[in-house]
């Protein structure tokens, strides 16, 4: 069904946009860092996105609701972990609010001493270029210092629901 553009933002419907924008498909990425006291953070994230190769750019955004928004808003250094197919647990792991996501889990330090995590399709490792206000969100773009790739099957997330590549 067509939805009719708004007339203003009152009367827009949020929960049809979010379902249109929700048959894009994308792939799932936990984006990882280090709180000013030296813990360990991440974050389930499908807003990754390639800005340019020349400089090698990557952004993706945060909510500025999130818990997570100032530790990420104000880091030097993240790195965006894309996650293979196998690994939707550790995706919800990392969209659920409180334990400690890193508890158990294999990893290893990255660039800015972020954590790369274990069994992943590829890593980007980012130091932070710049930061933009993004209505509800923070764009954040990243200058890629080294990446790494593991030719496995991504995790994709399309309409609402965790999906494979047949």
């Amino acid at each position: 069904m067509n939805q009719p553009a708004p007339e203003n933002f009152d009367t827009f419907d949020t929960l049809a946009l979010r379902q249109a924008l929700g048959e894009f498909a994308t792939g799932v990425t936990v984006v990882t860092a280090r709180n000013p006291d030296g813990r360990p953070v991440g974050i389930t994230v499908n807003s990754f996105a390639s800005v340019s190769l020349e400089p090698p750019l990557v952004l993706w955004s945060i909510g500025r609701h999130s818990p997570l928004h100032q530790v990420f808003a104000t880091c030097g250094y993240w790195t965006v972990n894309i996650l293979a197919a196998d690994q939707l647990a550790l995706s919800q792991r990392f969209s659920q609010p409180g334990a400690d996501r890193f508890a158990d889990l294999e990893w290893k330090p990255g660039a800015g001493d972020t954590p790369l995590l274990a069994g992943c399709s590829a890593w980007f490792e980012c130091r932070t270029e710049a930061r933009h206000p993004g209505g509800d969100h923070t764009l954040l773009i990243g200058r890629v210092e080294r990446f790494r790739r593991d030719p496995r099957p991504p995790l994709i997330f399309h309409g609402g629901g965790y999906r494979e590549l047949a």
